[in-house]
């Protein structure tokens, strides 16, 4: 007898849905920042799906992206983004990838910390962090990386160029303004710089700048976007 195993085929009965994924990776961002100043991920949350009861895998971006990418728990010691020998490892973007799509990470600082763009490389996909951001997707930056509405204007320019080349894309993107040192570009907001209630803030407005430019686009209504904290503040 053969072994038993939990693999079932379960063949589907009509043709597959291939709509456009867009991913973003919200640094710091757990569920008790969530209230009176992200007006805009609320609205987002009633008008699609909203998972309530997710729990992160660390503290750090790393385990994040790990779990998010990898499906897997956190590993002893380093996170598999970081280790040796990460490479062509099957990840969330394997299957888009054999369905053609066009595969980027977007990152608004810059990616060879914590190995993330060789790690995002050399599973299939296409990196662009600040340094390759177009001039006109550059209006605010700190030392961190480019604000987060810098971030969604390259990731609506590159899903833009998809489109146009008639291809499925998949976007995984990764925000920097909820870190310190939380600075933003003047008059987004009513709170002043430098505190994490604004940081929040800001970044809960980039989203709803984000979704309005989106909805304008004539892919929009084949897209998927998802949402998700990294881990916790």
């Amino acid at each position: 007898l053969e072994p038993e195993n939990l693999l079932r085929v379960i063949p589907g009965s009509s043709p597959e849905n291939r709509p456009n994924v867009v991913i973003v990776m919200m640094e710091s961002t757990g569920s008790k920042l969530m209230g009176e100043n992200t007006p805009n991920v609320k609205a987002l949350a009633e008008r699609g799906l909203s998972s309530t009861h997710m729990m992160s895998t660390g503290t750090r971006t790393v385990r994040g992206i790990e779990a998010i990418m990898l499906s897997v728990p956190p590993t002893p010691g380093n996170s598999i983004v970081r280790r040796p020998d990460n490479e062509n490892l099957f990840n969330l973007g394997t299957m888009f990838g054999e369905r053609g799509y066009d595969r980027d990470f977007i990152y608004g600082g810059l990616g060879y910390f914590d190995n993330m763009n060789a790690f995002f490389a050399s599973n299939g996909y296409k990196v662009t962090d600040k340094l390759d951001f177009d001039d006109q997707s550059k209006s605010f930056s700190n030392a961190w990386g480019q604000c987060d509405e810098d971030l969604y204007s390259e990731s609506l320019r590159l899903a833009d160029r998809s489109y146009k080349a008639g291809k499925p894309f998949h976007q995984v993107l990764l925000t920097t303004s909820n870190h310190r040192p939380f600075t933003f570009p003047e008059g987004k907001i009513d709170m002043e710089q430098g505190s994490r209630r604004a940081a929040v803030k800001y970044a809960d407005y980039a989203i709803g700048e984000f979704m309005r430019k989106a909805e304008a686009k004539p892919w929009y209504d084949n897209t998927v976007f998802v949402f998700i904290g990294d881990h916790h503040s």
